[in-house]
């Protein structure tokens, strides 16, 4: 191949196909080369062409095989080798997704970059569950917050003004920090008694939730040891949930904390 090909940031959703954008299945089923994450489900990774190459660099919390230097290289080598290249990830490639990063160097090279938005792991968490991330006179905002830093660093996010009773909490890769994230929430007046739903693999067969408090859901998500990814939403909204327990949450003072887990019935 002598021309330059390109490389489609694809946002690859919470795990069904069926929430793919158009777009989205155009890019995948044009690709020449398929570049994808660990998150990326397999029943959307079956929908490339059977001729495109396929490539896994996917990072998992303390073990990134392929590092991001070396991703970005690898998708400006098969670009400038005239390969159209299909950057799959899971959600939005521009939510948590370090798809700027990506596009960033693309196109410092000359080499064209084109993205399909993606359905982000909060929106289809909301649409499996029927919990809405805003509900009048429950939550008139919602927030998407990451549960960790680079290299392990300190979490210091503005706890102050994510506790706000008002808005519900959308925490992505939460669980190794998911006691400091509910400490901090609490010490800045989040009541303990908020309710919190953990759910990993939303949308896909696999799919399962966890019901829980603030001041419970860090080890109850350890007890329900809960396979990646896990979405956690804080916030009053989570009682509108048909899952939700018949018996309010109560304080711990008042009552031992009644967990609920639902596997959901994807066909």
């Amino acid at each position: 191949m002598s021309r330059t090909g390109k490389v489609c940031l694809i946002g690859a959703g919470p795990g069904d196909p069926e929430l793919l954008t158009l777009r989205a299945l155009r890019m995948l089923q044009e690709a020449d080369a398929v570049v994808y994450d660990r998150l990326v489900s397999p029943e959307i990774l079956a929908l490339a062409p059977d001729t495109a190459r396929r490539l896994f660099v996917g990072k998992a919390p303390k073990h990134h095989p392929v590092p991001q230097d070396e991703i970005n290289a690898l998708l400006a080598e098969l670009a400038l080798n005239g390969y159209s290249v299909a950057r799959l990830k899971g959600g939005d490639p521009l939510i948590f997704g370090r798809g700027s990063e990506e596009a960033a160097h693309l196109t410092s090279l000359g080499i064209p970059v084109e993205y399909a938005p993606g359905i982000t792991a909060a929106q289809g968490a909301a649409a499996a569950t029927g919990v809405p991330l805003t509900h009048r006179g429950l939550a008139s905002g919602v927030r998407y917050v990451t549960g960790h830093r680079q290299a392990d660093g300190v979490l210091d996010l503005d706890w102050a003004s994510l506790a706000d009773p008002d808005t519900t909490l959308v925490v992505y890769m939460g669980v190794a920090n998911i006691a400091q994230i509910a400490m901090c929430l609490m010490a800045e007046g989040l009541p303990g008694s908020t309710p919190v739903m953990a759910i990993a693999n939303a949308t896909t067969p696999r799919e399962t939730r966890l019901f829980s408090s603030l001041e419970r859901i860090a080890p109850d998500t350890c007890a329900a040891n809960l396979s990646a990814p896990v979405l956690f939403v804080i916030g009053r909204v989570v009682k509108l949930c048909a899952d939700w327990p018949a018996v309010e949450f109560l304080s711990s003072e008042e009552t031992e904390t009644r967990t609920v887990i639902a596997r959901a019935a994807h066909a």
